[in-house]
């Protein structure tokens, strides 16, 4: 579990981070979502530390990130997996080469304990057989599956994902939101996902947080989504008509018209 207590962020005299706090439930999958220039991106790189915020805490489970030494905060990313939005791979290095990078920085595993443990993290995600192939002679969708096993190598308890859907079709985006939310389940993990995809946030999103204008304005469910009050919140995930469509729906078959 990771928990935020009243992080305040300023850039220039500008406070971007305005006493947030937040709750990342260990197991579930996580989402910071808000429009651009809200505060979530600044929000999620406080939690991984490229950012440092003026005054709050960040707890991973109980210990501060901002209070630790660079050796603590060193430990604390060998239990951190990282997607960044465009997967971020190695272009000369082959596929398994990708997976085993962060095994060869961080362990001291042999190099068949490399291998194995790459191969089995490549087949976990459904890339079997797909060693000896380099980034640019696969999909899209593929490279996103290698970053995800690249992010698990480690076998993290704390899972970082910054629009992990960003230039995916809508098939493939279901795909990948389907895995991330499975190896969510099935490692109990701590998933922490930046999104603006009202798909992942309508198929998996366990804990939402909706960050406006700097504030924490909103927390809740992929169920609890669709009887919000709240307009900012309302506005911005169910601004499309196909959405508030889908919204309509839900609540019409919940509360039918006798």
């Amino acid at each position: 579990m990771i928990e935020v207590k009243d992080i305040e962020k300023s850039f220039d005299g500008v406070k971007v981070l305005k006493g947030v706090s937040a709750t990342f439930e260990t197991g579930k999958t996580n989402l910071i979502i808000g429009q651009s220039g809200s505060g979530k991106t600044v929000m999620m790189k406080s939690l991984v530390g490229l950012v440092r915020p003026e005054k709050g805490q960040i707890l991973y489970d109980g210990r501060d990130l901002l209070s630790m030494n660079r050796d603590e905060v060193q430990h604390l990313r060998t239990e951190i997996g990282m997607l960044f939005q465009g997967s971020a791979l190695f272009d000369s290095e082959t596929v398994l080469g990708n997976v085993e990078f962060p095994l060869m920085m961080y362990t001291k595993m042999s190099w068949a304990e490399r291998r194995e443990r790459a191969r089995f993290c490549l087949e976990r995600v459904g890339l079997k057989g797909a060693d000896d192939k380099y980034p640019s002679e696969i999909s899209g969708g593929m490279q996103k599956r290698v970053a995800i096993a690249r992010a698990i190598a480690l076998n993290p308890k704390y899972l970082f994902c910054d629009e992990p859907n960003s230039g995916l079709d809508p098939k493939t985006s279901i795909l990948i939101d389907e895995l991330l939310s499975d190896i969510t389940h099935e490692y109990q993990i701590t998933t922490v996902i930046n999104t603006h995809d009202m798909n992942s946030v309508l198929g998996i999103g366990e804990n939402i947080i909706f960050i406006n204008k700097g504030h924490r304005e909103w927390v809740g469910n992929k169920d609890l989504i669709y009887q919000t009050t709240n307009e900012a919140l309302s506005h911005f995930v169910f601004a499309t008509d196909l959405f508030q469509k889908v919204k309509e729906y839900v609540i019409s078959n919940e509360h039918p018209v006798k």
